[in-house]
């Protein structure tokens, strides 16, 4: 352990992305952006003021689609240089410049949709018949009707748009250019710190000892910026009110599931459900790892410790390359000929180095391929990290090749579900292929530690946290670090019961995710697991048309609501069987790794 973290310059670059997939040199960005201006200037010269029938609609979508094309690369490409390193200045100072501009294109374009609305439902239908690329999007404006605003205002709004997003620019900066977390000393010996440490070493720690003094070091760090990131949040929550008074929803909530085409039963039934009915499969999980551990007191700190933490296997990037395409051939040959152009034209990020975003993403720019950015730690549960960042990557790559842009985007409540898909299929493959017993145990407890804890339980709780201050602020009052503080505390206490100890520190667990600078995020995660356990059930017992079925619903990108799209792959969301079909195979795993263990 205790590596040290290189800078960006010193690291090794085959193991970084090739950004000149979208931009081969800065001139081409600075030609990019004078092309998106001049077709901005041309568009509201040919069709602002003017759109009053179909023909003229269609004309100006067109268009449009074009500027999207333009503007979405642009702004991947500058997001995707500062994530790498958010110290990196000249990045930072391209990222405002082109977000400036794209901000003042969005106000200048707003008219379209302002001067859509307006006009008699039959002229927008007339439209939508007369065009099968821009449809979809015509419908979406349609559905919007009820909620725009004046086109003075949305116009404001839109010129705002940046301003808008500054909470989480705050967030972002404190936590990965600001916070340093130094060092902590056990027993004489001193031990390197950081966001990434923590979160991908520290927090897996067997040594009791080290483990908790890490946890500790980064709570009191995280302390120091508690007030500034509860602020960060209180302005991100009080905008979302705002906003969604000014449109006319009834609450929060009905506005910000509004864009994910889900009603609030769907929202609600993640949650209620889980904490319910998960939570007492998880604390046998949990008194299963302090039994294996020997611990005394079973604490938040212990959380993520290996249920066999001698036996993970260390594995390189190269190493990792034939387990995720064994994995995930099943999905076919076009799929897999994705996965190896991703390794072989460097899509992926691997390394760690300074000012690195943490976690692991991958952001799908319309006319470029995905990028996918992940700090590899050469263990062998990186594959699972591996194999979910790919399911987000396969899914738009198929979406794009085959939907416009307008209809390349599903909606959130999905977003989620050909990632952890994939994780699936990666525990299928290792389980096929192995009859060691320990392996199997490994392959399982990564299952759960992982995946469904990852999506069932850490972002799960933050959903259910999350509820419960958009309920504060629905009821018109504010939040503080205080308050943040206990709302977490009593949410954790909640599902872990008397089998975990909150332990202080932990009540700071939400100033460490991004999610909640994303509207109702982290609930989808679980949606998103519940649609692939299923749809992978399907997969192991009705093989390829199961398979078929699931490689069209990744082509049909955003042309069906989550009901429709998860109805396509054969699961229907509109009861709570899915749901309670996965916590019961969660149930049956953690009782398969109990039982492996004893013969263990």
């Amino acid at each position: 352990m205790g590596k040290e973290i290189l800078e960006r310059n010193d690291v090794d670059k085959r193991y970084i992305w090739d950004l000149s997939a979208i931009f081969e040199r800065e001139g081409e960005i600075e030609d990019k952006l004078k092309e998106l201006t001049n077709l901005t200037d041309e568009t509201e010269k040919e069709f602002k003021g003017k759109l009053n029938n179909s023909k003229k609609i269609n004309e100006c979508l067109d268009k449009v689609r074009d500027i999207y094309e333009i503007a979405g690369l642009l702004g991947t490409y500058s997001f995707l240089s500062v994530a790498v390193d958010q110290t990196n200045i000249e990045n930072q100072t391209r990222e405002m410049k082109v977000s400036n501009i794209l901000s003042e294109i969005r106000s200048r374009l707003s008219f379209i949709e302002s001067e859509i609305v307006q006009l008699d439902e039959e002229i927008i239908q007339e439209a939508i018949e007369q065009s099968e690329e821009n449809a979809n999007n015509l419908k979406e404006i349609l559905r919007k009707k009820a909620y725009i605003l004046h086109p003075e205002v949305e116009k404001t709004l839109s010129a705002l748009s940046n301003v808008l997003e500054v909470p989480y620019k705050i967030y972002n900066r404190a936590k990965l250019a600001d916070m340093d977390f130094g060092t902590f000393i056990v027993d004489g010996e001193e031990y390197p710190l950081s966001f990434v440490l923590f979160e991908g070493e520290w927090e897996y720690e067997n040594d009791t000892k080290i483990r908790r003094a890490a946890f500790n070091a980064f709570s009191a760090k995280l302390k120091e910026y508690e007030h500034t990131i509860a602020t960060a949040y209180q302005t991100q929550v009080q905008k979302e009110k705002i906003l969604a008074n000014l449109r006319g929803f009834d609450s929060i909530f009905d506005s910000l599931l509004f864009s994910q085409k889900v009603d609030k039963d769907l929202y609600n039934r993640q949650i209620d459900l889980i904490m319910e009915y998960l939570a007492p499969h998880m604390r046998k999980y949990a008194k299963l790892i302090q039994k294996i551990h020997g611990l005394d007191k079973m604490t938040f700190m212990d959380l993520k410790l290996a249920v066999d933490p001698d036996f993970e296997p260390e594995i390189s990037i190269e190493e990792a390359r034939p387990y995720v395409e064994g994995a995930l051939s099943v999905l076919g040959d076009d799929y897999l000929e994705m996965v190896n152009r991703a390794f072989d034209e460097r899509w992926i990020d691997f390394v760690q180095n300074k000012g690195k975003s943490t976690g692991a993403f991958c952001a799908s720019p319309y006319g470029s391929h995905p990028f996918i950015l992940i700090s590899w730690t050469e263990r062998m549960r990186e594959v699972f990290v591996l194999a979910h960042e790919l399911g987000h990557a396969g899914h738009f790559y198929l979406a794009h090749q085959n939907q416009n842009i307008f209809n390349s985007r599903p909606s959130q409540y999905c977003i989620e579900a050909p990632s952890t898909m994939n994780e699936m299929l990666m525990a299928n493959y290792l389980m096929k292929n192995t009859d060691d017993k320990r392996m199997k145990r490994w392959v399982l407890s990564s299952i759960i530690s992982r995946t469904y804890y990852h999506n069932f339980v850490t972002h799960l709780l933050e959903a259910a946290f999350q509820r419960k201050v958009y309920q504060i602020i629905d009821d018109g009052g504010s939040i503080n670090a205080t308050l943040l503080n206990n709302l977490k505390k009593k949410t954790l206490e909640e599902f872990w019961g008397d089998a975990v100890i909150i332990n202080e520190g932990a009540e700071l667990t939400w100033m460490r995710q991004p999610h909640y600078y994303m509207g109702l995020y982290p609930y989808t995660y679980s949606a998103g697991l519940t649609i692939a356990t299923e749809a992978n059930r399907r997969i192991l017992s009705e093989g390829q048309k199961a398979i078929d079925d699931w490689i069209g619903v990744l082509k049909s990108g955003g042309v069906y609501t989550p009901v429709q799209f998860a109805k396509r792959a054969g699961v229907d969301i509109t009861t709570e069987e899915p749901l309670m079909n996965t916590i019961e195979h969660i149930g049956n795993i953690i009782d398969e790794i109990i039982e492996l263990t004893e013969e263990l």
